[in-house]
């Protein structure tokens, strides 16, 4: 029966960088075993141990470092051996390079592998598969934790929305009456500053108001400290710094970045009474070899009224969209007027919006096997070679009017064969070893940087790397239908109104 004592990565010369006792030993003592190691090696013999006359050293080298198991003389040699290829092979799942710096920056996910291996000295009954599945550590309370901070985070910036706009428009209304402005707290262009933190990305199509006369003169209020509204509960930040405190790594719920996870553009801070969403969400597939298998892009204007006085209101569409689309209009919306004027408009004038919904008034579905039509395309093209295999990939970007933020290209690795070796590259990587995916960042591809390229070399066969998929979010729709005025019903007097607009991915792959 093996009696495992300790197991450590050292330097050549007997240095410690991460070593796991499992029975008690002092850290003078391992420091002493692990420095006589070297000195007991025989370079004229093809050995894998050495013995002292008390313990057996178990080694395999790693590049400039040994993977070193210390045993009982009287364990069993083969399952010294085969504990040991175990050992080995979990060191490359953590550590992109062999290297000092590399192990003592994984260390502490080493020493939970190493734990999952070995316990009081005994070998566990596990493989490869099942040390990353436990040291994964997938936490349902965990996730039910992130759901309800991400609900009261949402219902804070709500708040904080409702709050703003009532301040505004009691604001507003001194105006008009000549009093004197109310302080508010100092809500004013830096609390609107304060809102706006997380990742937005909006256009806000203000159209002029007329100016107002006033009988008084009003004092502009400048800059001061913002109201902060929404604040998060005390008992989930003690929460947090406590998980924090026992080593836990809190991730930040704003600013998401997954192949998984379709991004999702937050509202404007100024939001108007009059507030539209044009949205656009693409569903594309495309063979490895070429020739796009389909492609659906679905797209809605959404209308939101928070002010009776602007229910009946008329939209202005401006479509210069030539790529064959299938409009459809609201049922109540008259269809007519559209179709003669490009104007939203409901078929009864004298009938308002719903207040404080959001009605989707117009949208449009385009479906093709076009390759000219393709936003993004990526050419993968992984050849073998003698060590495995040297994967290149490059994007274009077809759509020059298109700006894509955030870009996101996974590519599927294989796994227990170590980190991919990076060549020439355009933007960041990030090699996810649990997941077994290598991940190319851009922040922005537009038609100053249309082209880029990734090229890396893993041992692997072709199909290893494939599906392929994509993410990425755009504040410019991919077909040029935009909300260009709104007006009443009488008199067509023009409206102030704002506008988001926002591009993203339901599913991208290279198959």
């Amino acid at each position: 029966m093996l009696v495992l004592l300790a197991a450590a990565v050292c330097t050549k010369a007997g240095k410690a960088i991460v070593s796991r006792q499992f029975v008690e030993m002092t850290r003078t003592r391992i420091e002493g075993l692990l420095a006589a190691f070297p000195k007991l090696m025989n370079t004229g013999k093809q050995h894998t141990f050495v013995e002292t006359d008390s313990v057996r050293y178990v080694y395999q080298p790693l590049e400039k470092l040994y993977m070193v198991l210390i045993t009982t003389k009287n364990s069993n040699i083969l399952e010294d051996l085969e504990t040991l290829r175990l050992f080995s092979r979990v060191i490359p799942e953590y550590c992109r390079v062999l290297e000092e710096s590399e192990i003592s920056e994984h260390c502490f996910d080493l020493i939970f592998a190493f734990d999952e291996i070995v316990a009081l000295g005994y070998r566990e009954n596990v493989n490869l598969a099942q040390i990353r599945t436990f040291t994964e550590m997938d936490s349902h309370e965990e996730k039910v934790f992130r759901a309800v901070r991400e609900t009261q985070e949402r219902e804070a910036k709500a708040e904080m929305r409702r709050k703003a706009k009532e301040l505004q428009q009691a604001r507003r209304d001194a105006e008009r009456s000549g009093k004197k402005v109310p302080a508010f707290g100092g809500f004013g262009s830096a609390g609107m500053t304060s809102v706006s933190s997380g990742t937005i990305i909006t256009d806000t199509i203000v159209e002029p108001e007329k100016p107002k006369i006033t009988a008084a003169p009003v004092r502009p209020s400048g800059p001061s400290k913002a109201l902060k509204l929404g604040a998060k509960g005390k008992e989930v930040d003690n929460f947090v710094d406590k998980l924090k405190s026992e080593g836990e790594t809190i991730m930040p719920t704003t600013g998401k970045r997954g192949s998984d996870v379709s991004k999702v553009l937050p509202p404007p801070v100024n939001m108007e009474s009059v507030h539209l969403r044009v949205e656009e969400k693409i569903t594309l597939t495309c063979g490895r070899d070429g020739g796009l298998q389909n492609m659906e892009l679905l797209g809605m204007v959404t209308l939101r009224v928070t002010d009776d006085k602007y229910g009946r209101i008329r939209l202005i569409i401006n479509n210069n969209d030539g790529k064959g689309l299938q409009l459809q209009t609201h049922p109540n919306v008259d269809k007519k007027l559209f179709t003669a004027e490009s104007v939203i408009g409901l078929k009864n004038p004298e009938k308002s919006f719903p207040l404080n919904n959001d009605v989707g008034v117009l949208k449009w579905r385009l479906q093709t096997t076009d390759e000219s039509l393709i936003p993004l395309t990526i050419n993968c093209w992984p050849s073998e070679s003698g060590t495995g295999c040297d994967v290149n990939i490059e994007y274009e970007l077809q759509e020059e009017n298109l700006e894509l933020n955030d870009v996101v290209i996974s590519i599927p690795v294989p796994s227990g064969v170590g980190a991919p070796v990076i060549g020439d590259l355009d933007g960041e990587y990030k090699h996810d070893s649990r997941r077994n995916i290598l991940e190319w960042c851009l922040p922005v591809i537009d038609a100053n940087n249309k082209t880029g390229s990734l090229e890396f070399s893993i041992a692997g066969q072709p199909n290893d790397f494939f599906p392929i998929s994509v993410s990425f979010v755009s504040k410019r729709n991919y077909c040029d239908i935009q909300v260009t005025k709104v007006t009443h019903v009488d008199g067509d007097s023009s409206i102030r109104f704002s506008s988001e607009t926002s591009f993203v991915v339901d599913k991208y792959e290279i198959l």
